[in-house]
């Protein structure tokens, strides 16, 4: 058993996500979590207390990891459509974060980290919507506009996972998909 890691805390949630991707978020234990890193059975117990704590952290690395994604494409210049394309990219890339984000009854209410990872997702996620719609004030209805982006992109990314749409480049068809609903963003 390998009791000296770099980072056990990280090594910890890499094995979880990995776990949750290929079983689901149900089929997870920190026993076996422990196992797949090689450590004491004590050590996820150590660090996230238990099942939720586990999956609350994995879901704050997930908004984290979504906000940074969805704002790389954004700030590239890519506008609305890239960064849904981003943000599929990001479901495709990370499964295991993806499951359990938007799962509150997975979570520990009472985390601190979890609401402000959220947030900082939400604002990226914002912030490319209120430049759409800011060039286009005819369009008006931002929160409308914001909905209708993450239902989008969401709805993709889910059906993707789930096997239910089967496509060889989840990205480029959301590409397609989403120039259908902001097409003057397709020459961006």
């Amino acid at each position: 058993m390998a009791y000296h890691h770099g980072d056990l805390r990280r090594t910890l949630m890499a094995a979880a996500a990995d776990a949750v991707a290929e079983s689901g978020a149900a089929a997870i234990s920190l026993r076996e979590l422990a196992r797949r890193a090689g450590v004491s059975n004590a050590a996820p117990t150590h660090h996230f207390g238990d099942k939720a704590g586990l999956l609350t952290a994995l879901a704050a690395e997930g908004y984290d990891l979504l906000a940074d994604t969805v704002t790389g494409a954004r700030l590239s210049g890519g506008g609305i459509v890239e960064m849904g394309v981003a943000y599929v990219r990001f479901a495709m890339e990370h499964p295991g974060h993806f499951e359990v984000m938007f799962h509150p009854a997975l979570h520990r209410a009472d985390d601190e980290e979890l609401p402000a990872a959220r947030a900082r997702a939400g604002d990226a996620l914002a912030a490319g919507v209120a430049e759409y719609v800011g060039r286009r004030p005819e369009e008006g209805d931002a929160e409308t506009a914001r909905i209708a982006a993450w239902s989008l992109v969401h709805g993709h990314a889910t059906l993707v996972l789930t096997g239910a749409v089967r496509t060889g480049d989840p990205q480029a068809r959301t590409r397609a998909i989403a120039r259908l609903l902001f097409p003057e963003d397709a020459a961006r």
